[in-house]
């Protein structure tokens, strides 16, 4: 059975398929607690009727689901008897279906983008543009040991604060440059700083970004970022001409919160004024986007597995391009 868990004060809700064999569903969980109803129309026509739902199910699934491993799919697994007792063709398309049960055949209410390697991508490896740029400032390392060095130091534990990226982060990048290139030279780190804040130095991921993320605001879908960055991010996205395809960014140096953390997906869901059920997060880093995202109680899609585009994330989501 795929779970969607809300952790807000101790509390958990789990988003359970009811509309669909519920009472198999129920029988296969066990446990007491009010009967559920199998008629998705009853159990799903009023708020208050779904947030009973919720908890009942909820209440019999706790014991069994709260020990469990985390699992590394982005999708949860399911046991063999209980994707028999699932019908419409798989339990990913079973759970969708539930979902638009609920929202007017929608799956969600609000869309979570992470920002680099799903929304933007470097124009150029970043060993590469360090060594280039530093070239005339004495660099002398290749971009292999470049990046090997960068990978180490972007690493490390970050001492000084609980975040790396709190306001512009220079601190933080000039330690991260400073031990991929072993140039300690002011000049250079400037120079190399401001490069990534202009839009030569990105490009966005998917070329029909803007077409669907309008189509999905005029469906009433809310599009927020949710990025681990530092205060840089806003003013790239202008230069990209993106920021205006989103209702709210919630960028970790200004939240003051990173991801894993759920709290910055919670401070983007505050921004757009949804619950975390109500709203999924694509990204493309498994323990940032899709274990931190879930942790928070909302979805979350693995981009480069469970989507490959924009446009199909549209379409899982219910909205024609």
């Amino acid at each position: 059975m795929i779970s969607v868990f809300t952790r807000r004060g101790g509390r958990f809700i789990e988003e359970a398929a009811a509309a669909l064999s519920v009472s198999a569903m129920a029988a296969a969980i066990g446990g007491g607690g009010p009967q559920v109803s199998a008629s998705a129309s009853e159990c799903c026509s009023t708020p208050q009727a779904l947030q009973q739902q919720k908890i009942d199910i909820s209440r019999r699934r706790r014991g069994i689901e709260g020990g469990r491993r985390r699992c590394l799919s982005s999708i949860a697994s399911t046991s063999t008897t209980e994707t028999k007792e699932m019908s419409g063709g798989g339990e990913q398309e079973w759970y969708d279906k539930y979902r638009r049960s609920l929202y007017g055949g929608l799956t969600h209410k609000a869309l979570l983008v992470d920002a680099v390697g799903t929304l933007v991508l470097p124009s150029q490896p970043a060993a590469q543009i360090y060594r280039n740029i530093g070239l005339k400032y004495g660099v002398c390392y290749s971009e292999d040991e470049i990046l090997s060095r960068y990978r180490w130091a972007y690493q490390q534990p970050w001492p000084n604060t609980r975040l790396r990226f709190m306001d512009d982060a220079r601190p933080f990048w000039q330690f991260v440059v400073q031990n991929a290139t072993g140039c300690s030279d002011s000049r250079y780190f400037e120079e190399l700083y401001e490069y990534y804040t202009t839009d030569q130095a990105w490009h966005i991921c998917d070329p029909e970004a803007g077409k669907v993320f309008e189509a999905l605001r005029r469906a009433g879908i809310k599009l927020a970022v949710v990025s681990n960055f530092d205060t840089r991010l806003r003013p790239l996205l202008q230069a990209l001409k993106c920021e205006h395809w989103f209702d709210a960014l919630a960028v970790s140096a200004e939240v003051e919160a990173e991801k894993p953390n759920p709290t910055i997906f919670w401070k983007a869901c505050e921004f757009l004024g949804v619950e975390p059920e109500d709203a999924v997060h694509v990204g493309d880093d498994r323990r940032n986007d899709i274990w931190g995202a879930r942790d928070a109680g909302c979805d979350a899609w693995l981009w480069g597995a469970d989507v490959h585009s924009f446009k199909e994330v549209a379409q899982r989501i219910g909205v024609v391009v």
